[in-house]
């Protein structure tokens, strides 16, 4: 009996929660309420299975005692890490387990030849890691944010570039892997193939028949060949048995992209490739598809890097791409494609040589438009926005309720122009109206992408149809239906037609070798269903604005600081759509439960942020959501407190103030003891907890009204609350511009004053109001009705300030506020003399610099008073945010772990700057050590040269 029949051999549910605990040692590793296995149930594909637990696994030997447990238990198993997969691998009914929070350890060997990495490291981690040698990973899939090395391994992702020659099988030189007997085979010690036959002398004879059989038989090895000299993820990589010839290498190559059928990935050494850091592109537009795939022979003989096919329909959306070029906007489009065409080498003259190369090649081609190849950062940014936002733009225009599936397939570049016309006859016959065809053109590797209402019940008439058509094209073409986004749960009842029965069966005997028991993924990339991709289909209920754009893609989840304490913005979108379902269907009891765990698990921990807007290809602010839903909670009393406060804010913050300052002076057990009665009376999401690393109260905000400024000085209210016994960002900002020569001046009344963030962290939309009333007209009487620009001294408050100038009054919209940071570069530094700069640094970004392009002048002006300056490359969100560490300082341990222990490992540091008051806070209480505002390092680093102005 295998485990797909679900057999209780164990017992009940309780017992097999039990065996995980046990295998894992820590219960609290075991996800097992309705909205852990709900917020796992969903990844980027139109699949969903609820598992039955979540596990999040810490090491490969846990690993493989969790493998006993769901073998014990009679329960499948899978694995889960980016959740970016788009074919149904990533998830399972039984037992999931989480790699994302472990594994993710990156060790760069031979000065960055090769990478050690972990599953749970994303694609991007690895490549910032790498890039300080000037080499980077082969596979380079558009998910590099957030697709995890594990994931890309797994699948045998490529991407644009890669092709063949540099994608996870290509480059593996060794692998670590989990059987699911529980043995570890680590295939880089030099006895690997010894020590695999005595462990698993079955598996190890059996890759030995196998290989045999394929090599011996003419037609199959011909077989294998055809299918995999092109992209192909349909199945398990057979040309494994040709390629290689000791059973523990074939194993491992193998395991590439078995998606996670065969055992667990654990560990892999990659080699690397040249990271080009030059390049020329150009957007060379044709009259029809058979212009632009009739140029692919001449243009593929020039040597680029890429060629990106994109059908009239993809031009058509990409020219509503604000960044779009003028020739691509002013196109008249009919029957048009066109080919994004990249050339890349390690030196300018290297590229240059390159392009030159290729131009008489691009001259004799029929565009339709002059082709162009440039080297300007905007131009160039621009074609690849237009062909990376595709996805985004036609997914985050499909009507509510419908999901967006992206398929990919791949046939010899011969056929891909009759391809790619009767694909375009496909939409039309099934009525997929608005369709794209996109691709990598270079492979032969183009991708779709349609919109369809899927899930609780809904007739699939048409998506069956559709997909049988698909199939039939690709098939006939000579082509695989997978080149890169791996079977799945999509293509595993195709898997058999495209190889014939007897390559399939070895398929089948190689999942029998190593999972005999079927614990792993079952239904995945090997299935006996006809039916198998019709079922398990992904519903979405309409709900809200944010939550319906949702494609559930998870590239918001690397840059949240909660995800690895409660959830992530992708899960607090999807358990919105739950919490719908539930309501919808009558379920009163799992409403109840998933509404009351989702106020602390999604509403209380979202450290509103706005760093999953950065990431998110239909720019989804998660925040703005939960701000909302802090606003319903609260109540019209609360509001009205906050109100209050707008009105008394010179009051409120001066309270606040006093009270750090006696805390401050207080014993510790005293003050500690009161605010946790306080607490438990007020809530914890309501009253704040003290700790003694917090400073005592600062200065009161005073007017200083100067005539004849060159600027105006808003300054933040947070150094009156958290000021402490330093000077703070303020008076370090007024030296320095007394030094450099400028005048500055405030607003009236600037104690009374707020950028409005409090509030609106909250959704406290009276007080924000409120507060706006006041802020506006002062900074137009301040600013010379916008004659000079306020600065502001804290980076959320600029933020703050332009956002409240933005959403105000039609009148105040030429107030122009600039950030200190900013200021300070452009205006103040070249007029100083910097005669005691420090050794080194360490520097925190904020979310809120970050989102205002603020990061490379906060990096110039530390650089400029320092000799090193380290950001960590576990940067994040510090999870602080406001109030948010202080209510719920757990946010702040659990977000700024990973690089506290970075820095830890890297330091000392003379110094540790950042351009945010309670940012600073938050990574004092992460480090013990006390962070600052850069320009309070500026201003000792200059205080010896006062006077020396130039």
């Amino acid at each position: 009996m295998t485990v797909t029949e679900h057999a209780a051999t164990a017992g009940g549910e309780a017992d097999l929660l039990d065996l995980l605990a046990a295998a894992t040692g820590d219960p609290g590793r075991v996800g097992r309420r309705l909205t852990d296995r709900l917020a796992h149930a969903h990844d980027a594909s139109h699949f969903m299975l609820t598992p039955r637990a979540v596990v999040s696994a810490s090491s490969a030997t846990e690993v493989g005692r969790l493998f006993a447990a769901a073998g014990s238990a009679g329960v499948p198993l899978g694995f889960r890490s980016g959740g970016t997969s788009l074919s149904g691998q990533g998830g399972t009914d039984g037992v999931l387990v989480d790699t994302r929070r472990h594994f993710r350890d990156i060790e760069v060997l031979d000065d960055g030849a090769r990478v050690r990495v972990g599953p749970g490291a994303t694609i991007r981690q690895v490549n910032a890691r790498l890039a300080r040698s000037g080499r980077k990973l082969g596979p380079d899939p558009a998910s590099e944010v957030a697709c995890t090395v594990g994931g890309v391994v797994a699948n045998n992702s490529s991407g644009m570039a890669c092709g063949t020659w540099a994608n996870s099988y290509a480059t593996l030189e060794s692998i670590v892997l989990v059987l699911p007997s529980g043995t570890v085979v680590d295939t880089g010690e030099a006895d690997a193939d010894r020590r695999l036959r005595e462990a698993e002398p079955e598996l190890h004879a059996g890759l030995c028949r196998l290989r045999d059989r394929v090599r011996g038989d003419a037609a199959l090895r011909k077989r294998v060949e055809q299918q995999f000299s092109m992209k192909n993820t349909m199945g398990y990589g057979l040309n494994s048995l040709l390629d290689h010839t000791e059973p523990a290498d074939i194993l491992a190559h193998l395991a590439v992209g078995s998606e996670g059928t065969l055992a667990f990935i654990a560990s892999v050494v990659l080699r690397t490739v040249p990271l080009h850091g030059h390049a020329r592109t150009g957007l060379l537009v044709f009259d029809d598809l058979a212009g632009a795939t009739g140029a692919l022979p001449a243009l593929v003989a020039t040597g680029p890097a890429t060629i990106e096919l994109l059908d009239a329909t993809s031009i058509r959306v990409g020219q509503r791409d604000a960044q779009a070029t003028a020739v691509l906007r002013d196109l008249a489009v009919d029957r048009h494609a066109a080919l994004l065409v990249e050339y890349q080498s390690g030196t300018a003259d290297e590229v240059d040589e390159l392009a030159a190369g290729a131009g008489a090649v691009l001259a004799a081609l029929p565009t339709a438009a002059p082709v162009v190849l440039s080297a300007d950062p905007a131009t160039r940014a621009g074609h690849w926005h237009v062909r990376k936002g595709l996805y985004a733009m036609i997914a985050g225009a499909r009507p509510a309720g419908t999901t967006a599936l992206l398929e990919d397939i791949v046939v010899p570049v011969p056929e891909l122009l009759p391809t790619c016309e009767s694909l375009t006859g496909l939409f039309d016959r099934h009525g997929y109206r608005d369709s794209v065809i996109f691709g990598h053109a270079k492979d032969g590797n183009i991708h779709f992408m349609l919109t369809e209402r899927l899930g609780d019940g809904r007739p699939l008439d048409r998506f069956a149809a559709f997909t049988d058509d698909m199939v039939d094209l690709v098939l006939g073409h000579g082509g695989s239906l997978k080149a890169e986004h791996g079977t799945g749960r999509m293509m595993a009842p195709f898997v058999r037609r495209q190889y014939g029965d007897e390559l399939y069966e070895v398929m089948r005997e190689i999942k029998r070798l190593c999972d005999p028991r079927g614990v792993l993924n079952p239904g995945v990339l090997i299935a006996e269903d006809p039916a198998g991709h019709l079922r398990n289909l992904k519903a979405s209920p309409q709900v809200e604005e944010e939550v319906d754009r949702c494609v559930e893609c998870g590239f918001c989840e690397p840059v949240c600081p909660s995800r690895d304490l409660t959830t992530t913005p992708r899960q607090r979108i999807v358990l919105r759509r739950e919490i719908e379902r539930a309501r919808e269907a009558g379920d009163t009891a799992a409403l109840a439960q998933l509404r009351a765990e989702y106020e602390y698990d999604a509403v209380q921990t979202c450290a509103v942020d706005g760093m999953c807007q950065t990431a998110c290809p239909v720019t989804i602010n998660t925040g703005d959501l939960m701000k909302r839903l802090r606003a319903e909670e609260a109540g019209r009393a609360m509001s009205a407190i906050w109100a209050g406060a707008a009105r008394h804010w010179d009051g409120a913050t001066r309270a606040a103030a006093t009270a750090l300052t006696t805390a401050a002076k207080l014993p510790e057990r005293l003050v500690l003891g009161a605010n946790e009665l306080a607490r438990k009376a007020g809530g914890t999401d309501s009253v704040p907890l003290w700790s003694p690393e917090l400073p005592s109260g600062g200065r009161r905000r005073t007017e200083s009204v100067t005539g004849n400024a060159d600027a105006v000085l808003f300054a933040s209210c947070t150094g009156t609350m958290f000021g402490g016994k330093e000077p703070g960002a303020a008076a370090a900002l007024r030296t320095l511009c007394e030094r450099a020569g400028i005048r500055l001046t405030t607003p009236d009344r600037p104690a009374s004053l707020c950028c409005g963030t409090p509030w609106k962290s909250k959704g406290m939309n009276r007080g924000y109001d409120e507060m706006s009333r006041r802020v506006l007209p002062a900074l137009w009487a301040a600013t010379g009705s916008g004659r000079i620009p306020v600065i502001g001294d804290a980076s959320s408050c600029t933020e703050g300030l332009r956002h409240l100038i933005e959403h105000g009054p039609e009148r105040f919209r030429e107030i122009r506020v600039i950030d200190a940071v900013e200021f300070v570069r452009d205006e103040v530094l070249g007029r100083l003399t910097i005669s005691a700069p420090v050794a080194a640094v360490a520097l925190h970004p904020t979310c809120s610099a970050t989102r205002m392009g603020l990061s490379g002048a906060l990096r110039e002006v530390t650089a400029a008073v320092a000799g090193s300056v380290t950001v960590p490359d576990e940067w994040g969100c510090c999870g602080f945010a406001g109030d948010r560490g202080l209510l719920h300082p757990e946010l702040t341990a659990s977000a700024t772990a990973r690089q506290a222990r970075e820095l830890s490992a890297a330091g000392p540091f003379d110094a540790h700057v950042s351009c945010n008051r309670t940012c600073e806070l938050g990574m004092t209480r992460a480090t013990g050590h006390r962070y600052e505002h850069v320009l309070e390092l500026v201003e000792r680093a200059t205080r010896a040269a006062e006077g020396n102005s130039e």
